[in-house]
C-alpha cells in the first residue's frame, strides 16, 4: 500500500507519513527527498510475534540487502512509540524509505502475518 501524508500544525514535525499495512515491500522515498524524523509509532497489535520497522536513508533500498539506518522493534500484540532527540530529530539527507519485517538486522524479507500500522512524524 502507498503511504499517506497528513499535515500537522505544530513546530515539531510538519506531517505524519502513514502506512496502514507496513510490510516487506519498500515504501520508497516517502517524503520525496530529505526528512528529519521526530517520532515513530508502530501498531503491532494484530501480530503474535515481534515486528521490525526499518527506516532507510535511501530513495530506493533493497529490503533484505540494504542496511537500515534505524530499526524499531515492536513486541507482539503491542503499540510502540519512539521519540527522537527533542528539538533535533534524526536527519535523513537522501530520502526516507521504510519496510516492516519479522527479522532484525539487515536480513529479513518476510512480512508480518497481520497488518502493521506505521507512522513517522517528519519535517
Amino acid at each position: 500500500m502507498a503511504t499517506t501524508q497528513i499535515g500537522l500544525g505544530n513546530s515539531i514535525g510538519t506531517k505524519w507519513i502513514e502506512d496502514l499495512d507496513a510490510d516487506a515491500t519498500s515504501e520508497a522515498d516517502t517524503n520525496s527527498g530529505a526528512a528529519t524524523i521526530h517520532e515513530v509509532y508502530v501498531d503491532n497489535t494484530g501480530n503474535t510475534a515481534a515486528s521490525f520497522l526499518k527506516l532507510y536513508n535511501a530513495a530506493a533500498p533493497t529490503i533484505g540487502t540494504t542496511a537500515p539506518d534505524i530499526i524499531i522493534r515492536s513486541r507482539a500484540s503491542i503499540k510502540t512509540r519512539v521519540y527522537m532527540t527533542p528539538g533535533l530529530g534524526h536527519a535523513f539527507a537522501t530520502g526516507l524509505s521504510m519496510a516492516c519485517v519479522t527479522a532484525a538486522g539487515t536480513a529479513g524479507t518476510t512480512s508480518p502475518t497481520s497488518d502493521v500500522v506505521a507512522r513517522v512524524r517528519v519535517s
